[in-house]
């Protein structure tokens, strides 16, 4: 006689016979117990290292966003050093165009200044119109540039500046100075273009002999008509803060034969 337990019944399709599988009751009981117990483990097993396993899949996130968030703190300290150097040469400039209206001391010797330092451009006062015909001071016709283009102290904000693959990222120099500054021609020669430009806002562009030219950008006002001749140290424009420009100044620009040339090189203070 077969002991208690289970029985379990076998047909496959199309088949005349069946097969059956007596399973004891105790080993139908043994089953349950270990399928029970290695559910059980496998429950524990899942609570215990379940975490560890989640926070081990999580650790390559965490080091990018740990390397992400070091270049933006790294950027956020450079842009905080580009910040206060602004803010002192902003104070610096507010204070050299303060209400006072004092010109600054340029006679006084630099060679105590730090050499990171701007250097400071000034200009002996000058009449505000254009030279007579008689004048011998000045020439009546066609000249290279070689005057300064302000009669007001200007503070030199930016200089030429050309990119890694040699183009041109800033073809001249900027000078900070009040708005309605009279703007003089650095040289004789023919207005070739006035107008406004997205980046310039109102601009004049004089065609001198040799193959040179020079651009006054940022104006407030321009003084004269395209295609009019122009004397060297005439009162061609009013500086102001036109096109794409964060502060009064004026974008002093020199070409030769289409090429940047450093207007310092040519055009000296005073003259």
């Amino acid at each position: 006689m077969r002991a208690p337990g289970f029985t379990i019944i076998v047909h496959r399709d199309g088949a005349l016979d069946s097969r059956q599988y007596h399973i004891p009751r105790w080993a139908a009981r043994t089953g349950a117990l270990a399928v029970a117990g290695l559910a059980i483990g496998l429950a524990a097993v899942a609570v215990a290292y379940g975490p560890t396993v989640v926070a081990a899949g999580r650790t390559a996130s965490l080091t990018r966003q740990v390397q992400r968030l070091t270049e933006e703190n790294r950027r956020v300290t450079e842009l905080a050093s580009a910040l206060d150097e602004a803010e002192a040469r902003y104070a610096h400039l507010r204070g050299m165009l303060g209400a006072g209206g004092d010109a600054p001391d340029t006679t006084r010797d630099d060679a105590s200044s730090s050499p990171a330092a701007e250097r400071l451009y000034g200009a002996p006062p000058m009449a505000a119109r254009a030279p007579a015909a008689g004048d011998s001071s000045e020439s009546a016709g066609p000249s290279v540039p070689h005057r300064w283009p302000l009669a007001v102290a200007a503070y030199r904000t930016r200089g030429l500046a050309a990119g890694s693959s040699g183009e041109e990222r800033h073809p001249g120099i900027d000078l900070a100075v009040p708005v309605g500054s009279e703007v003089r021609a650095a040289g004789g020669g023919i207005a070739r273009a006035t107008g406004t430009d997205a980046a310039y806002g109102l601009y004049v562009l004089l065609r001198h002999p040799e193959g040179y030219e020079t651009m006054y950008g940022h104006l407030s006002r321009v003084l004269v008509a395209r295609g009019e001749q122009v004397r060297a140290g005439q009162v061609i424009a009013l500086s102001g803060n036109s096109g794409r420009s964060t502060a009064p100044h004026l974008h002093f620009e020199v070409k030769r034969h289409g090429r940047s040339a450093d207007p310092l090189s040519l055009v000296k203070e005073g003259t």
